[in-house]
């Protein structure tokens, strides 16, 4: 099933883990990974605010999958096929499709100007990143989906979140789609950025002891990435919007 497809299964299930978590955790750190995410999320945040303990900070989707296809691929494409985890590729956006945008032009090491400058290796580079799951999905030949990748984003992104809240760690930044409202400070630096005055975004967090204790703006992105960042908000804005406005069908007496 696509994530579109989901939405109808995963939405009720996620309203009904909301209340609880609302009612018998208020201050949990709440890790969304649920597809579709780009809708989760809102949805989660909304019973949240219904039951008046709503807080930004403490409300993450998990797209960590995207930075670790991303950095395989790269590494793939460069021919450096085991040094994957070497390559750090920022990855922003939402959570599906050509909502998920890896930024080339950020990676470090960086990527090498042979692809860079050769618009048909980066577009496939791009495609694949963002349909990685698709490719799973038609290797398992219909059998299952990308759930051992999505157990590693998951295990990765939940140790930083403790790292951070438990640890003392400072200095943690991970890739999440978060509600901007967490740092209002630069939730109006990257609405510019995007050019959409959107609620819900998938850009580099840095995580403290209360969770979210930053947003990192996006920064310089070449011309390409621009055109595709239109399109991903283009995507997103609707996804978000229906997360917003599920209401969960009554239970069946």
């Amino acid at each position: 099933m696509t994530r579109d497809d989901l939405f109808n299964i995963n939405a009720g299930i996620c309203t009904t883990l909301a209340q609880a978590i609302a009612q018998a955790a208020p201050k949990a750190f709440v890790l969304v990974i649920s597809n579709p995410v780009n809708s989760t999320v809102p949805i989660f945040a909304e019973v949240f605010k219904k039951q008046g303990v709503f807080d930004p900070k403490r409300l993450f989707g998990v797209t960590t999958l995207d930075c670790l296809r991303a950095s395989t691929f790269v590494a793939s494409v460069v021919g450096e096929p085991t040094k994957a985890s070497e390559y750090v590729v920022p990855v922003i956006g939402g959570h599906a499709g050509y909502t998920i945008l890896p930024l080339l032009s950020q990676s470090q090491p960086a990527v090498p100007q042979s692809i860079m400058s050769d618009k048909s290796k980066r577009d496939a580079l791009i495609q694949r990143i963002q349909f990685g799951g698709d490719e799973v999905v038609e290797a398992k030949a219909g059998a299952g989906s990308a759930t051992l990748s999505m157990a590693q984003a998951g295990a990765e992104f939940a140790g930083k979140v403790l790292r951070a809240a438990f640890g003392g760690e400072t200095g943690i930044i991970a890739p999440s789609y978060v509600n901007l409202a967490a740092d209002e400070a630069n939730a109006k630096t990257i609405r510019g950025e995007i050019g959409k005055d959107l609620e819900y975004f998938s850009v580099n967090v840095t995580l403290g002891k209360n969770g979210i204790e930053k947003l990192n703006p996006i920064g310089k992105i070449d011309e390409a990435e621009a055109q595709l960042l239109k399109k991903a908000v283009e995507d997103l804005e609707p996804s978000i919007v229906k997360g917003v406005n599920f209401k969960a069908p009554p239970p069946k007496l």
